[in-house]
C-alpha cells in the first residue's frame, strides 16, 4: 500500500511523467507530515491511477518514495521522511533530495556502498531483506574471500535482482555520479511508479539487472 501526502503544487517540468496519483481529501494544503493515519488518509497509488507526478512538490515526491521504499511499513517512511525535512532545511538551496533520501534510508531501507566493497553490498542487501524475512542465494559462500575477490558489486547486484523478482521484490540502483553504488528495493508492483518518482525527482535509476 502507498500513501500519498497532500501538499501544495508546483510544476516540475518533466512532461514524460504524465501519469496520476490518487490525493487524499483534507481540509488543508500544509506540508507538514500528519501526526497520526486519520490525517492523511488509507489510499493505495495504483500505477494506472497515478496523476501528474511532475506536478507535486519535492517534499511530496520524497514521502511518495520513502513509501515505496518501505513496503507496507509506514512508521519506519515516517521516521525517515522526519530525518528528511529536517536535513532539508539546513542543507543548501540547490542540494538533490536523493542525496538526502540516501542518508535517511541508509543501511535501514536502501544501500550505499564503495565500489570495491562486495562484502559490505552483500551486508547491505541482506540487511534489507530481513524486513520480509528473505536470504538470497549468493551463488557462493559470502563469507569466502575467494569468493568476494572474484566477483564485484554489478555481478552481485544482478543476482539479487533476479532472486528477489521471484519474490515479488525489485532491487534499484541509481547514478551517484561516482565510484559508490547506491539503491533501494521496492515491491515489484510498485515498478511504474518508482520510475516515475525518481523520474519526477530528477533521479537516474536503473532496475539491478542493468547496474551503472
Amino acid at each position: 500500500m502507498v500513501v500519498v501526502l497532500q501538499t501544495d503544487k508546483e510544476t516540475l517540468s518533466k512532461s514524460s511523467a504524465r501519469r496520476h496519483y490518487r490525493h487524499p481529501n483534507r481540509p488543508s494544503s500544509r506540508t507538514t507530515m500528519p501526526d497520526n493515519e486519520a490525517d492523511y488518509g488509507d489510499h493505495e497509488a495504483d500505477p494506472a491511477d497515478i496523476e501528474d507526478a511532475d506536478e507535486l512538490t519535492p517534499e511530496a515526491l520524497a514521502w511518495q518514495l520513502l513509501l515505496l521504499v518501505n513496503p507496507g511499513d509506514e512508521e519506519t517512511a515516517l521516521r525517515q521522511f522526519s530525518h528528511y525535512r529536517e536535513a532539508m532545511a539546513e542543507a543548501d538551496a540547490d542540494v538533490e533530495p536523493v542525496w538526502i533520501l540516501k542518508d535517511a534510508i541508509d543501511w535501514t531501507s536502501g544501500f550505499f556502498v564503495d565500489w570495491k566493497d562486495a562484502e559490505s553490498f552483500i551486508d547491505s542487501v541482506t540487511e534489507l531483506v530481513r524486513r520480509w524475512n528473505l536470504d538470497i542465494d549468493w551463488g557462493g559462500d559470502p563469507s569466502d574471500e575467494d569468493f568476494l575477490d572474484n566477483t564485484d558489486i554489478p555481478a552481485l547486484m544482478s543476482t539479487a535482482y533476479d532472486r528477489l523478482r521471484e519474490r515479488g521484490y525489485t532491487l534499484w540502483t541509481w547514478d551517484t555520479g561516482s565510484d559508490n553504488y547506491g539503491g533501494w528495493i521496492t515491491s515489484s508492483r510498485d515498478d511504474e511508479a518508482m520510475r516515475l518518482v525518481a523520474l519526477a525527482l530528477n533521479i537516474e535509476l536503473r532496475p539491478g539487472s542493468d547496474s551503472f
